[in-house]
């Protein structure tokens, strides 16, 4: 069985899919900008209950081309997980426009010319959700304008890329199939020791630094949950050519209520988090659809709740709080 390529390997979800994929008796190729993060690499696989011994790791930066071309070489599936995603916005938009639709279409290029049957390509609810709708209602038929008025550098990469890579794959004229998935807010246990953005969310609440929750309201999927997603995207024949939205199942949370599940769940552990959302006007609460995937891959999404609490417990067994 040929190997299966996953980019952005040392990365938050990366590190996880790697895992799914072991576990599954699969073999995989990952890349990294840099080798020397390899026994970190290796070591969060470890904890992710993998045996890393069927796992190769190579160098390719998503700015240049080099490494690419040996990187999808005999993989006919391809995960592209690496994208920037930042914990504050930066003052140049390109510093994320560039690497997420650049990088995007490298993988994909790439990956048409050696042929690969498909890529399962991570993007974002960002791409679909963050210009106004009425009644804040959203399936995978949505897309984010990026030039809505106001819309921070993240979103607007997100959905720029996502564009990009759907009007690259529509007119490439080869056989490569794409499928995309937009998950919400990724939470949940990190096998990395390096906090990323959500998990620094989570620690700037139980640490007192977020003394004050932001007022926003959004949706959470559990980061073990969209692994998974992208294995059923792959398997799946009738996936190819669409977009899955992933999302737990029940209401949209607020940074408050998170705070508040934390208190409720952790007790001392959460003393710090924060009791007071910042002034404003409540933004809408937004409601989205996971439907398709649920119906066509299979999907079963955990809680909510648990994955907040999880995403804690996580960075403490890690001794990172």
């Amino acid at each position: 069985m040929t190997p299966v390529l996953v980019t952005g390997g040392s990365g938050y979800l990366g590190t996880q899919l790697i895992a799914a994929l072991l576990k599954s008796g699969r073999s995989v190729r990952t890349t990294v900008r840099s080798t020397a993060r390899g026994p970190e690499l290796r070591a969060a696989v470890r904890r992710g209950g993998a045996d890393d011994s069927g796992l190769e790791i190579v160098a390719a930066d998503l700015m240049t081309d080099d490494g690419w071309p040996a990187a999808v070489a005999g993989c006919d599936e391809i995960h592209h997980v690496a994208s920037p995603i930042p914990i504050a916005q930066p003052d140049d938009p390109d510093e994320l426009i560039v690497p997420a639709r650049d990088g995007a279409l490298r993988v994909l290029r790439a990956a048409r010319d050696a042929s690969a049957r498909r890529v399962v390509l991570t993007s974002s609810f960002a791409a679909v959700g963050y210009s106004r709708k009425p009644g804040a209602e959203y399936t995978e038929d949505d897309w984010t304008d990026p030039d809505t008025p106001g819309l921070a550098p993240y979103p607007r990469s997100k959905a720029i890329a996502e564009r990009a890579a759907w009007d690259l794959m529509n007119g490439a004229g080869g056989d490569t199939e794409l499928v995309v998935l937009n998950p919400t807010g990724i939470f949940g246990p990190t096998l990395t020791t390096e906090l990323r953005s959500s998990t620094q969310l989570i620690k700037m609440m139980l640490d007192g630094t977020m003394s004050v929750a932001p007022r926003q309201r959004f949706g959470i999927v559990d980061v073990r949950d969209v692994a998974d997603l992208h294995l059923r995207a792959m398997a799946e024949p009738t996936a190819a050519g669409k977009r899955y939205l992933a999302v737990a199942d029940g209401p949209t949370l607020s940074f408050l209520e998170i705070a508040g599940i934390l208190r409720r769940r952790l007790g001392p552990l959460a003393a710090l988090a924060p009791t007071q959302e910042a002034p404003g006007e409540d933004p809408p609460r937004p409601i989205i659809h996971n439907e398709r995937a649920v119906t066509e891959l299979g999907w079963r999404p955990g809680p909510a709740e648990t994955t907040v609490v999880e995403t804690a417990e996580s960075l403490w067994e890690l001794g990172l709080l």
